[in-house]
């Protein structure tokens, strides 16, 4: 595996640990799609560091877990918004 990348994949990581990020979130800071950024954490970052792998992915897997909560309430922001108007 290429050095920038195994790089890439460990500030991945601590990017969505310090900040609590979502994969979305994270794609739209390092400028990449969110396919890699998954494909980093899971897959290339297990290889290299298996430990923050595994911090990392507990943050992913709270964010989807409450990914569904998040949607609806922007959905009822954007009609309370529509609405006021």
């Amino acid at each position: 595996m290429k050095n920038y990348i195994e790089e890439r994949a460990i500030e991945i990581a601590r990017y969505i640990i310090e900040n609590n990020a979502t994969v979305r979130q994270t794609a739209r800071q390092f400028g990449i799609s969110k396919s890699t950024v998954h494909k980093d954490v899971t897959e290339r970052l297990t290889q290299i560091n298996p430990s923050l792998a595994r911090e990392a992915r507990k943050v992913l897997d709270v964010n989807k877990s409450e990914r569904h909560i998040r949607g609806g309430l922007a959905t009822r922001e954007k009609y309370a918004h529509m609405h006021c108007g």
